[in-house]
């Protein structure tokens, strides 16, 4: 298995016996909840779905994974997600075959997915690698494969001595106590689990990698090992172990 990095993505090609394209976390029609909440955008749509259809071409995958929220309003559609969902899920089937792994965001996705598209929201394995979106408990057979997951949005948050900020989405990469989640079996040997969570492919949702750890709001970040987790940036620059952002931040 090799997982290419592609910082423009946020994106992720997993190469197996095929090549998989894996992006997390569209939220197609964000604009018209923050609209609602007084906050005023024209919709990104157009120009996020070309960019992803320009990264399916460079990268020639085998599949797409999407990594659920493809849509944003919950529990219903909105009337710019009622408009844009088919358009979007049509331009993507048309240049690679689809995984969809529904999100908290996605009620309702089915009706704009085709037959043998929809995957099982505890998630399942493809190629050898475990997917899932990340807000429920993972299914037992992910245990034992890497698991890549969206739903968290880390986004990597740094200042200097003299304030300058890098703020950048970023990957969380870390082991997990699968006893801890209740998903390893009795006398069954604790084969080795890591999750790798993936940024938000949408460009105005990135919530603190600091605040997913200390603040845990899924099962899966309630049960990382800290001590062995590590940050690396969205284009794959390796940053370092998360003990070290921690200890900076505390310093």
């Amino acid at each position: 298995m090799n997982l290419e990095f592609i910082g423009e993505g946020p994106a992720l090609v997993v190469t197996g016996e095929e090549r998989h394209l894996v992006v997390a976390d569209l939220h197609f029609g964000i604009e018209a909840d923050l609209a609602m909440h007084g906050l005023h955008f024209r919709s990104r749509s157009r120009a996020r779905l070309e960019r992803l259809l320009k990264i399916i071409d460079r990268s020639d995958p085998d599949s797409l994974v999407l990594l659920g929220d493809i849509k944003h309003s919950i529990p219903t559609l909105t009337r710019q997600e009622y408009y844009e969902l088919p358009r979007i899920l049509g331009a993507l089937r048309d240049r690679v075959p689809l995984h969809v792994f529904p999100g908290n965001h996605d009620i309702g996705i089915e009706r704009y997915c085709s037959a043998g598209e929809i995957c099982p929201k505890d998630g399942a394995v493809i190629d050898g690698v475990a997917y899932l979106h990340g807000h429920m408990y993972p299914s037992p057979c992910l245990g034992g494969h890497l698991i890549i997951a969206g739903h968290h949005h880390p986004l990597l948050s740094l200042n200097d001595e003299v304030g300058c900020a890098l703020q950048s989405p970023a990957y969380l990469r870390a082991g997990l106590d699968m006893e801890q989640l209740g998903l390893l079996e009795p006398e069954a040997p604790d084969i080795p689990t890591r999750v790798l969570f993936m940024p938000s492919f949408n460009e105005i949702a990135g919530y603190d990698i600091l605040q997913i750890v200390r603040n845990p709001t899924s099962p899966l970040s309630r049960h990382i090992r800290q001590d062995d987790a590590e940050i690396i940036l969205a284009d794959g620059t390796y940053i370092g172990p998360l003990k070290s952002v921690m200890d900076d931040e505390s310093g």
